[in-house]
């Protein structure tokens, strides 16, 4: 029995190109019949580390950030939702949305991972963001989630207070920016190479098939 090939993922929940990118590595790995050759970890990575609870709307905080003007950011946007649609995932900007705060999303990634629940649990929080308007910083929206991939919501969202499973979020995030990990995704071969972006599925085809000749 070869070994998998170890891919870790570090990004954001409301990060639009770390989907891009994820949905892109996805199709590479189909398009290889490489599904049973490799072994996907989500990293967690904060873009807005500070976000109010009450969060920041979408427009205004880009602008804030990247000085991104409001007709910018309708390109971009338009760009990213075309992207998307060819990879089979909505993108449904609208005038209200808000960037919210993903901490406890990333605390539910964790405790997911221990049930091989983590690329679906991810999937389904950046749907809820982008695809149905949904403000996943909310309990409610986080309960809903672990419902949909089958978790225990009761003991999943016991951890949003646990101490100690919070605190391995925060380790984990430092972990990786001592690391020089500061733009997502960034996505790890075998805890030995790393490629930043979302790339073209080509790309991710080329490594692969490496990694998978090497394995």
């Amino acid at each position: 029995m070869t070994n998998k090939i170890k891919i870790d993922i570090v990004s954001d929940v409301v990060c639009p190109w770390c989907t891009i990118g994820y949905k892109r590595l996805e199709k590479a790995i189909k398009q290889l019949g490489a599904e049973n050759k490799v072994d996907i970890t989500w990293q967690p990575f904060e873009l807005n580390p500070n976000m109010p609870a009450k969060g920041q709307n979408i427009t205004e905080h880009i602008e804030e950030k990247y000085g991104s003007t409001a007709e910018q950011q309708k390109e971009s946007q338009q760009n990213m939702t075309d992207i998307g649609e060819n990879l089979g995932f909505k993108f449904d900007y609208f005038k209200e949305m808000r960037m919210v705060n993903t901490f406890d999303a990333h605390v539910l990634l964790e405790y997911a991972k221990d049930f091989g629940k983590q690329t679906e649990l991810k999937m389904c929080l950046t749907t809820s963001f982008f695809s149905e308007r949904k403000d996943v910083s909310k309990r409610d929206i986080l309960k809903e989630a672990l419902e949909t991939v089958g978790l225990n919501a009761k003991e999943g969202l016991s951890k949003l207070d646990n101490e100690s499973a919070r605190k391995t979020i925060t380790t984990k995030q430092n972990y990786w920016k001592s690391l020089g990990v500061n733009s997502v995704p960034t996505i790890v071969f075998n805890k030995k190479s790393a490629i930043t972006g979302a790339q073209p599925i080509d790309t991710f085809k080329q490594i692969l098939t490496e990694l998978i000749a090497e394995q």
